[in-house]
Protein backbone atom coordinates (compact mmCIF):
# COMPACT_ATOMS: atom_id res chain seq x y z
CA UNK A 1 0.00 0.00 0.00
CA UNK A 2 0.87 3.64 -0.55
CA UNK A 3 1.30 6.22 1.96
CA UNK A 4 0.59 9.50 1.61
CA UNK A 5 0.45 13.04 3.08
CA UNK A 6 -2.13 15.76 2.24
CA UNK A 7 -1.93 19.25 3.40
CA UNK A 8 -5.32 20.89 3.51
CA UNK A 9 -6.16 24.30 4.21
CA UNK A 10 -9.63 25.66 4.78
CA UNK A 11 -12.09 27.80 6.69
CA UNK A 12 -13.31 26.44 9.93
CA UNK A 13 -16.49 25.02 10.06
CA UNK A 14 -17.78 22.42 12.78
CA UNK A 15 -18.72 19.78 10.31
CA UNK A 16 -15.57 20.53 7.91
CA UNK A 17 -13.56 17.34 10.11
CA UNK A 18 -16.42 15.19 9.37
CA UNK A 19 -16.45 16.06 5.61
CA UNK A 20 -12.68 15.28 4.55
CA UNK A 21 -13.33 12.36 6.53
CA UNK A 22 -15.87 10.55 4.89
CA UNK A 23 -14.50 12.08 1.51
CA UNK A 24 -11.09 9.63 2.64
CA UNK A 25 -13.64 7.00 3.36
CA UNK A 26 -15.76 7.26 0.26
CA UNK A 27 -12.45 6.93 -2.23
CA UNK A 28 -11.12 4.14 -0.31
CA UNK A 29 -8.29 5.41 2.04
CA UNK A 30 -7.62 4.09 5.15
CA UNK A 31 -6.61 7.29 7.55
CA UNK A 32 -3.27 6.47 9.55
CA UNK A 33 -2.14 10.04 11.05
CA UNK A 34 -4.17 13.20 11.27
CA UNK A 35 -3.64 16.36 12.99
CA UNK A 36 -5.36 19.92 13.20
CA UNK A 37 -4.90 23.21 14.29
CA UNK A 38 -6.22 26.19 13.87
CA UNK A 39 -5.10 29.51 12.58
CA UNK A 40 -3.93 32.65 14.81
CA UNK A 41 -6.57 34.91 14.86
CA UNK A 42 -8.39 33.50 12.21
CA UNK A 43 -11.30 31.25 11.15
CA UNK A 44 -8.80 29.26 8.95
CA UNK A 45 -7.73 25.35 10.05
CA UNK A 46 -4.93 23.02 8.86
CA UNK A 47 -5.45 19.60 8.42
CA UNK A 48 -2.35 17.54 7.93
CA UNK A 49 -3.65 14.02 7.30
CA UNK A 50 -1.36 10.96 6.18
CA UNK A 51 -3.65 8.14 4.11
CA UNK A 52 -3.44 5.06 2.74
CA UNK A 53 -4.19 2.82 -0.37
CA UNK A 54 -3.61 1.13 -3.76
CA UNK A 55 -5.20 4.04 -5.45
CA UNK A 56 -3.79 7.12 -7.10
CA UNK A 57 -3.96 9.99 -4.74
CA UNK A 58 -4.87 12.34 -7.03
CA UNK A 59 -8.52 11.35 -7.09
CA UNK A 60 -8.50 11.69 -3.36
CA UNK A 61 -7.06 15.09 -3.69
CA UNK A 62 -9.19 16.51 -6.36
CA UNK A 63 -12.35 15.82 -4.10
CA UNK A 64 -10.85 17.33 -1.13
CA UNK A 65 -10.39 20.55 -3.24
CA UNK A 66 -14.24 20.38 -4.14
CA UNK A 67 -15.44 20.58 -0.73
CA UNK A 68 -17.15 23.59 0.16
CA UNK A 69 -15.05 25.99 2.56
CA UNK A 70 -11.58 24.21 1.28
CA UNK A 71 -9.38 26.51 -0.20
CA UNK A 72 -6.12 24.30 -0.86
CA UNK A 73 -5.20 20.31 -0.96
CA UNK A 74 -1.20 19.79 -1.40
CA UNK A 75 0.27 16.42 -1.88
CA UNK A 76 3.05 16.58 0.22
CA UNK A 77 4.85 13.01 0.02
CA UNK A 78 4.39 9.67 -0.68
CA UNK A 79 5.94 6.27 0.38
CA UNK A 80 5.83 2.41 -0.20
CA UNK A 81 5.01 0.86 3.29
CA UNK A 82 3.90 -2.51 3.73
CA UNK A 83 0.66 -2.25 6.33
CA UNK A 84 -0.75 -4.72 7.88
CA UNK A 85 -4.45 -5.48 7.72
Amino acid sequence: MMQHQLSIQARFRPEMLERVLRVVRHRGFQVCAMNMAAGLNSDNINIELTVASQRPVDLLSSQLSKLMDVSRVDIQQQTSQQIRA
